[in-house]
């Protein structure tokens, strides 16, 4: 019995340890389980909210990458370095743009003082104080012949572990509340969003973390944090600041834009048919979400109407068209929105397919353009867009290039036996030396060959 008490208690320190970290780093923690969606409008809005706030923090913007995460729990956090990540469920939620731009200040703030890098410190330093109390604990039990002394001994250094690394993750967001203040008040927008919104979560620090909000669990709230933020607005000069109008409109349609993907029955009860253009959007897309097309192309015709030269009703038309099986339709609608909107590889991947679909040589080759192009941007590389990319080279005849793309598909998909069998494939088939034989050696690297 002495061997097995020792055990198991080493054990439900490592379980400790996973959960520690689980907690510190959403991203780490739930990295191979987030899902991740793209939506152009939505984070081109967001970075347009976001970039002054960088720029204060004097975080160089364009090297930060936005991504969605297809949760309905509210979150938002910073991981694997100048990554933001935010919920559908925070922009949901959310009762207003001050509220988001309260979010991004404060996460801005663990970028720009570095708590990325600081908080895997004190989380190694918690790791080694656990593990440590676990040796002792098994050193203890043997010398005592006493299994329970083991786990007074264990059961101490956990808590010492994990008491250590909570008050410096405390820490830390107390510091990115204050830097998000900061951010705030230089460029004059009130902090009364950021309030509003921690003084929504404020009872939830009370429940047991079962039943608290993704946000608290991530985010420890404290009396003090909020006490901060509260003293701040009373006295920042830019409290009653009203934000832009522009800001108000654009939060408007993300939430508009989401519920109708996402809740489509909600929207069709909460927006009114005759209401502003952001409750037509919302009704728009949770008619083509509920399987009326046609409905929902008169009612994106009539946006188009009156906003002729946005490219995200362009590109929301294209997708509803070639959806519904009409490639040849969806076509102009891609087009317009790639000259509106250029290089966004979420307009040429399907502008793209609806070439393909036609057949024709020339589309053949615009094809390809828009592919390349949209692989070389930032997350453009999709299974989807190297996919398409084989079937127009194989159109071509070009069979060496075409095993290359579906290897690098399969490596995009996590089939590295797949990736490994086309990259054998085209090394065969291609000049040795050329671009295309030494992208297909890289992939067979990349697959573990």
């Amino acid at each position: 019995m002495l061997g097995i008490h020792p055990l198991r208690k080493v054990l439900s320190v490592l379980i400790l340890l996973g959960l520690i970290s689980a907690w510190a780093q959403p991203a780490a923690g739930q990295g191979s389980r987030l899902s991740l969606i793209r939506d152009a409008e939505i984070e081109h809005i967001i970075r347009q909210y976001a970039e002054p706030i960088f720029q204060a923090a004097g975080i160089n913007a364009a090297s930060v990458d936005i991504y969605l995460v297809n949760d309905p729990r509210p979150n938002a956090f910073v991981a694997g370095g100048l990554n933001l990540f935010v919920t559908t469920g925070l922009l949901i939620q959310a009762k207003g743009a001050d509220q988001l731009l309260g979010v991004i200040a404060h996460e801005t703030g663990h970028m720009a003082g570095g708590h990325l890098a600081r908080g895997q410190e004190q989380l190694e330093n918690a790791r080694k104080t656990a593990i440590i109390s676990a040796l002792l604990g098994v050193a203890a039990a043997v010398a005592a012949g006493d299994a329970g002394a083991g786990a007074a001994v264990i059961s101490g250094g956990q808590q010492v572990a994990e008491r250590t690394f909570l008050a410096y993750s405390r820490g830390m967001e107390s510091a990115a509340d204050q830097a998000a203040t900061t951010y705030l008040d230089t460029l004059g927008y009130s902090a009364e969003g950021m309030l509003s919104f921690f003084e929504q979560l404020e009872d939830q620090e009370v429940l047991e973390q079962s039943r608290q909000t993704e946000y608290v669990r991530t985010h420890p709230l404290t009396r003090d944090r909020i006490d901060f933020i509260r003293r701040h607005v009373s006295l920042s000069p830019n409290s009653g600041q009203e934000l832009p109008v522009r800001y108000h409109d654009w939060f408007d349609r993300i939430q508009a834009k989401l519920i109708g993907f996402l809740q489509p029955q909600a929207a069709l009860q909460r927006m009114p048919d005759n209401g502003g253009i952001a409750d037509r959007y919302g009704r728009a897309i949770a008619r083509y979400r509920r399987g009326d097309l046609q409905g929902a192309l008169a009612a994106i015709d009539s946006l188009l109407a009156a906003e002729p030269e946005n490219p995200f009703f362009h590109e929301l038309k294209g997708q509803m068209l070639l959806e519904g099986g009409d490639p040849a339709a969806a076509r102009s609608s891609y087009v317009r929105a790639a000259e509106l909107y250029p290089g966004e590889s979420t307009i040429l991947v399907p502008l793209a397919q609806t070439m393909l679909a036609s057949g024709g040589p020339a589309d053949l080759e615009a094809a390809v353009t828009h592919l390349r192009r949209a692989i070389a941007s930032p997350r453009g590389a999709t299974p989807l867009a190297w996919r398409l990319l084989a079937t127009a080279y194989g159109r071509r005849g070009e069979m060496g290039l075409a095993a290359v793309a579906l290897a690098e598909e399969a490596l995009a998909k996590g089939d590295n036996e797949t990736a490994r069998q086309q990259a054998d494939r085209a090394i065969r088939e291609l000049p040795e030396g050329s671009a295309g034989w030494l992208l297909a050696q890289d992939v067979r690297r990349a697959a573990g060959g």
